[in-house]
């Protein structure tokens, strides 16, 4: 009952603290404007990360008291350094070196002090047990690509609130049937204050939760995804919920947000620009221009996101060799498909609008809307070229 307790006390703690967070923002006018990459209509108070943060290390520090032997202290100490390096960044916005060093310093204290790492690719590609600096290396890439992969998705009411709930979920349920009372704790509480943020943040949105959030959360169920790939692979075979593919699972469990972040960076190299200069190529972006709402695509990505969840249980006794190609070349196709039907919706879209000499028989909020559709269109096919 202890998780069921401190998923209930963080929820409680983010409903009432959350309109007050939203109130002392908006009084200091911290808030994002609309305009360029941001796709809200109004000035909409960020930082909620601040909210779901206090709201879990509050409920952790009431209940965590019950497992001291299992306790985290090192994960929850990086956890914290992520939540700075995140809330400065929103306050004052960091350079991208300063920023991916304060993020290494919270991944080197996961990786180094608590041991969380990957150590073995049990025979995928042939490759077994690994060298311990080379271990040391890709955990601190991988951890710190999981991060900023879930940082990127945050560009829609609810959405990267919701995936995190997906993950949670899976991940709390997991640890809980092996035992792993301190995990599973850190996520039955996280989805308590994701949940109370959602009710602030769903569409349309009166706060976003900001890279003081999307850091915090990606960074959180990085390391936990890792956590969960070892003692996986760790259990006996025969072992109800032991899947064989572990690396695969891994992936399956964040396969949205590094699907779209291996996604816009390929797209933005190929087009001269470097990986981290925004835009609007995101999976998001194209199905907002495809007519949906925020609710909907939130709701077909979450979908998606079960489905390749869905897929790994289906393939849990098979190899990481025959399953990792399955979910990536699944997701690959996805997106290639999303990509044709997208351009093809707004070509027929911008077709049927006036001509410019139609133009002039229009009221102005008809003008407006004209020249957007067709301002977005230009930059489809920039994106997509």
């Amino acid at each position: 009952m202890t998780f069921l307790y401190s998923f209930f006390t963080s929820f409680a703690i983010g409903i009432l603290f959350f309109p007050v967070l939203i109130k002392l923002l908006h009084n200091y006018q911290v808030s994002d404007s609309p305009g360029g990459r941001r796709i809200h209509l109004g000035k909409t108070p960020s930082m909620g990360g601040i909210g779901f943060f206090l709201a879990s290390m509050i409920a952790l520090a009431i209940w965590a008291w019950e497992y001291p032997e299992h306790y985290p202290t090192y994960l929850f100490g990086g956890i914290t350094i992520m939540f700075f390096v995140g809330l400065r960044d929103d306050i004052v916005e960091l350079k991208a070196s300063r920023k991916i060093l304060g993020q290494l310093i919270a991944v080197v204290l996961v990786i180094g002090a608590s041991d969380i790492r990957i150590r073995d690719f049990h025979g995928f590609l042939g490759i077994g047990e690994l060298n311990l600096y080379f271990s040391y290396v890709f955990s601190a890439f991988t951890l710190l690509a999981l991060t900023n992969a879930f940082n990127l998705i945050d560009g829609l009411d609810g959405l990267a609130g919701t995936m995190a709930m997906i993950t949670f979920s899976c991940l709390g349920a997991w640890f809980l049937y092996y035992g792993l009372d301190s995990y599973a704790l850190i996520c039955f509480t996280f989805m308590g204050a994701i949940l109370a943020f959602l009710a602030f943040n769903w569409h349309p949105a009166k706060i976003f939760m900001g890279d003081t959030g999307s850091l915090t959360l990606g960074f959180t169920m990085g390391a936990l995804v890792m956590a969960f790939m070892e003692v996986n692979q760790a259990l006996p075979s025969g072992s109800t919920w032991k899947f064989e593919p572990s690396f695969s699972a891994g992936v399956a469990l964040l396969m949205f947000p590094l699907y779209d972040m291996g996604r816009v960076f390929t797209r933005r190299i190929s087009q001269g620009k470097g990986p981290m200069t925004p835009d609007k190529s995101h999976v998001h972006h194209f199905l907002m221009r495809m007519g949906f709402t925020h609710d909907k695509v939130t709701f077909i990505l979450g979908s998606l996101q079960l489905v390749f969840i869905f897929l790994i249980f289906i393939l849990k006794d098979f190899s990481d060799n025959l399953a990792l190609p399955i979910i990536v070349g699944l997701a690959v196709i996805l997106g290639l498909r999303l990509d044709k039907v997208t351009v093809k919706y707004v070509k027929k879209k911008v077709a049927v609008q006036p001509r410019v000499l139609e133009i002039s028989g229009l009221n102005e909020r008809q003008k407006r809307k004209v020249k957007l559709e067709k301002k977005d269109f230009e930059r489809s096919k920039i994106n997509l070229n």
